[in-house]
């Protein structure tokens, strides 16, 4: 069977402290995988049953990938070079944050090739859609619009109509409500999210984009997740990434 005609972009899936970074960050490695999408990588990565994948390990709470680059501190204490994360844990032993010298070369090792590497795939023949693969928190945390309220399943954002076509949308997310089977009061449509910086960028182009969330009930519970060792059973991500992969496969793109 050919690849499926999409490009995935997971750009929160990582954990790793740059090595600049090693001793100034403060959060547990508990801290940084739940500051990240957990464990997107293995729900997200079809490989090579899609036209191409652009990944990054890099921990979110030291370089956000999906924020503006010139969002960055001390003004915007949760963007590209984050202060806090998006709980309001304070990432670096005071007195440690990174110097604007140091955020320069961050952003020179981490941001410009991660989005050159999106430029490039998306400049290749013969995609249809683009996602922008996350994970989000089963109730709104203390810090967001929404926080304390609890989140559909999925929520699915194109900037209120701005990065694909709104009957593209839908037809993503009927395609999830059959694969995972879920009614259609589980998919939230530009409800928590609206997109964010890949989202809003790069769909502003040919190539229509969607951000996807995923809500972390669906796997990052005591069934499938172990906080000794910070590991999902794998049976778990393989279960989920089929049903995506599935989802996909309903849109006969």
């Amino acid at each position: 069977m050919s690849a499926l005609p999409i490009l995935l972009s997971i750009p929160h899936g990582g954990t790793r402290v740059p090595e600049q970074l090693q001793g100034r960050v403060r959060l547990t490695p508990l801290q940084l995988l739940y500051a990240s999408d957990a464990f997107t990588h293995e729900i997200y990565d079809l490989g090579a049953d899609v036209v191409g994948v652009v990944k990054a390990e890099v921990a979110r709470a030291c370089v956000d990938l999906n924020r503006a680059p010139d969002a960055r501190p001390p003004s915007h204490p949760e963007g590209v070079v984050k202060q806090v994360t998006a709980n309001g844990r304070v990432v670096y032993v005071e007195g440690s944050e990174p110097a604007p010298g140091l955020v320069e070369a961050l952003m020179s090792r981490y941001f410009v090739p991660y989005h050159a590497r999106l430029e490039e795939r998306l400049a290749s023949p013969g995609i249809a859609l683009a996602l922008d693969c996350h994970s989000m928190a089963n109730k709104g945390l203390e810090r967001q619009r929404d926080r304390g309220e609890p989140r559909p399943l999925f929520c699915l954002s194109n900037g209120n109509g701005a990065t694909c076509p709104d009957d593209l949308l839908r037809a993503v997310g009927e395609a999830l409500q059959i694969t995972f089977g879920c009614g259609a009061d589980e998919i939230g449509y530009n409800q928590p999210f609206a997109g964010g910086y890949i989202t809003k960028t790069y769909g502003a182009g040919p190539t229509p984009w969607i951000q996807i969330e995923m809500n972390r009930r669906l796997y990052l519970t005591p069934d499938w997740f172990d906080k000794e060792t910070l590991s999902l059973d794998p049976a778990r991500a393989r279960q989920l990434r089929a049903g995506f992969r599935a989802a996909l496969e309903r849109l006969g793109l």
